[in-house]
């Protein structure tokens, strides 16, 4: 998109994302998601993303998110831990390894630089 936009995220149709097997800890987490902005050389994305409750592991981007609905522990390897709900705000570093526990599915919308 090149124009200016709004959109109602608690209601944005996500598409399936595939969730590597190996970053699942416990449980059977589902990912789903929807790029609405990306810049025209790859670099800046800006999106929807969603998780249901089990834990997974990730490797981070440069990122900022603010949760919309559900919770989630983060734990960054070697580093804090913290958790996140409805209205929080967030930034990981790239390169972050981290462990997500998420307790009630998370839908969160974000910006990441890469």
């Amino acid at each position: 998109m090149t124009h200016s936009f709004a959109l109602h995220i608690p209601g944005a149709d996500l598409e399936p994302e595939p969730l590597d097997p190996a970053q699942i800890v416990s449980g059977t987490p589902e990912v789903t998601g929807r790029v609405v902005w990306e810049s025209a050389d790859g670099r800046q994305v800006r999106g929807i993303w969603q998780i249901t409750p089990g834990v997974v592991t990730d490797t981070e981007a440069d990122e900022m998110f603010v949760v919309l609905s559900g919770s989630a522990t983060i734990q960054v390897e070697g580093g804090a831990s913290f958790d996140v709900g409805p209205g929080d705000l967030a930034v990981l570093r790239a390169g972050d390894r981290t462990t997500w526990t998420v307790h009630e599915t998370l839908r969160k919308a974000y910006a990441i630089n890469l």
